[in-house]
C-alpha cells in the first residue's frame, strides 16, 4: 500500500482545492504555491510515485497528462504554456503530476 499523500487527500475529496477539470483518469487543480499567473498541477487518479516508477503498466500516464493539459490549454486559449514533472529531490509531493505555468492568467 502506498503512502497517503496530500494528493490522495484531494483526490479523495478529503482537502479543498480548486478544481479547473476532472474527468474518469485526472484531476487539474491551481496548485496553492503558483510560480505563474496560472499554474496547475495534473494529477492522474492512478497513483505512481513518480516518472522514476513508471511500469510497463503505467507508461501510458505521463503521455495522457500531458494530452489532458493540451486539451485543456486549447479549450481554455491559452496558446503558450510550459509543462514539466518534477523527480526525486525536485518534488515535494511523492505523487506523479504535470506542471501546467503559463504567464496568460485564467
Amino acid at each position: 500500500m502506498e503512502p497517503r499523500t496530500i494528493f490522495h487527500k484531494i483526490l479523495d475529496k478529503e482537502l479543498p482545492s480548486t478544481v479547473l477539470y476532472e474527468d474518469d483518469e485526472v484531476l487539474a487543480i491551481k496548485d496553492i504555491h503558483p510560480q505563474a499567473p496560472t499554474h496547475l498541477l495534473f494529477i492522474p487518479k492512478q497513483f505512481v510515485e513518480s516518472v522514476a516508477h513508471l511500469t510497463p503498466a503505467t507508461a501510458h500516464i505521463p503521455g495522457m497528462l500531458i494530452e489532458k493539459a493540451k486539451n485543456f490549454a486549447v479549450e481554455k486559449g491559452i496558446a503558450d504554456y510550459k509543462l514539466m514533472f518534477h523527480v526525486g529531490k525536485y518534488t515535494l509531493v511523492p505523487y506523479l503530476h504535470l506542471h501546467f505555468l503559463s504567464d496568460q492568467q485564467l
